[in-house]
């Protein structure tokens, strides 16, 4: 109805179940007065997003939360990609702006309480925006995302965000059953993004280079995934790699999308290569050298604010 916000608004509800909290809920991803869209079926892009913060002593909600919401829909307005239950979301930075806190991603999940709702036009879900820190992401990678998830509200009902939490990798219970999860099902996570990567071919022999500060996650996936049988695909700014299972190893770089077919002993020795730390490293079962660059940690603005060596 006018403003520069994309959305129509959120609405917070004050909330008492599972633990105190504000309950903010979007309109505006959704065909809220009349059919627009050639899908009978979905409304819009078939969600509303919802949040939950934990609430304190304070008579007001915070307004951050409506600010996070609103990027997120800028971003799929502008990309037209939608999300869904399982997927997640890095925000390169604290989910609220000017604060130390460790959440610094999104996963989404189905609204426990709020679940679907069928309207006069089209069905649609509310999806919660769930406020993960980056190990939880990348651990949420590895395995299976609303899996993932469904163990965090195990630990925080309803999945109730705090800004001063730290990461439940750190609690050994959470991380022992992630860790069962992984090795059982593998990943659900077929496509995982580099800015570091590189694959080069020369007298007989492959480089691979990606950056030291994805090479713990790297190793993680390719278990999750080769180690499981199914492949897993790495984009870079330039180049794309598809890591494959196969019962001989083999580099073969004539095609448009470089392939590397990994036996399971292939798979360890590289996985053991794969060190957070800069470095370059041969393997001995296929030719192949894996070199690990500094990886540099930007802010939204950018500007370098770590480098993993």
């Amino acid at each position: 109805m006018g403003g520069g916000d994309p959305l129509d608004g959120v609405e917070i509800w004050k909330s008492e179940h599972g633990v105190p909290h504000w309950h903010y809920i979007t309109y505006g991803f959704t065909e809220l007065y009349e059919k627009e869209s050639c899908d009978p079926d979905e409304s819009g892009y078939g969600f509303e997003l919802t949040f939950r913060l934990r609430r304190g002593v304070e008579d007001s909600p915070p307004v951050w939360p409506v600010s996070l919401l609103q990027n997120l829909a800028r971003y799929v307005f502008s990309s037209g990609n939608a999300f869904g239950p399982g997927h997640h979301i890095n925000c390169n930075g604290p989910i609220a702006l000017e604060t130390d806190t460790l959440l610094t991603a999104l996963g989404f999940c189905v609204d426990p309480e709020l679940g679907a709702l069928d309207t006069p036009n089209g069905h649609f879900i509310f999806l919660q925006a769930v406020a993960i820190t980056e190990d939880e992401m990348d651990a949420m990678m590895c395995w299976n995302g609303e899996k993932f998830l469904a163990l965090i509200a195990h630990f925080l009902p309803l999945c109730v965000a705090g800004l001063e939490r730290d990461s439940l990798l750190r609690t050994p219970t959470f991380y022992d059953a992630w860790r069962a999860g992984m090795e059982r099902d593998g990943s659900s996570t077929a496509f995982l993004h580099m800015d570091e990567l590189g694959l080069e071919w020369a007298d007989g022999r492959g480089t691979l280079r990606i950056g030291a500060g994805h090479a713990k996650t790297l190793a993680h996936m390719l278990k999750a995934r080769v180690g499981k049988g199914q492949t897993l695909f790495l984009q870079g700014q330039q180049r794309s790699v598809q890591f494959q299972p196969g019962a001989r190893p083999a580099f073969v770089c004539a095609e448009q999308i470089p392939k590397l077919t990994l036996t399971g002993e292939a798979l360890e020795e590289l996985c053991g290569l794969l060190t957070p730390h800069a470095g370059t490293y041969g393997m001995k079962v296929m030719p192949l050298t894996v070199e690990l660059v500094p990886t540099r940690i930007t802010d939204r603005d950018g500007n370098v604010i770590n480098i993993i060596e």
